[in-house]
């Protein structure tokens, strides 16, 4: 089972003694960060949690599966997210 937004937002008030409204707050501006960063080619890193990165994606020759026709898909980018220790020493129980 997974956390939601509201979910999230709420223990994360708990546990760090702020308003539903600020860790809100927070949040959002955490995520503007990350997209700012990535738009900008750079990553975030948070040791021991996690590191987020933007990586190249080459182009490639697809194909498409309704007519089996041969396409060509331009170069781009993907969002790269790795682990750190407490989040892999979390998910071994």
């Amino acid at each position: 089972m997974s956390v939601n937004r509201t979910e999230l937002v709420q223990a994360v008030a708990a546990k760090a003694g702020l308003t539903n409204a600020e860790t809100d707050k927070a949040l959002k501006a955490f995520q503007e960060v990350l997209v700012e960063q990535l738009a900008a080619g750079e990553g975030v890193t948070i040791p021991g949690f996690l590191a987020v990165a933007r990586a190249d994606r080459a182009a490639r020759t697809g194909i498409n599966p309704q007519t089996g026709e041969k396409l060509e898909i331009p170069a781009g980018y993907r969002v790269k997210i790795t682990a750190g220790s407490a989040l892999k020493r979390a998910a071994q129980g």
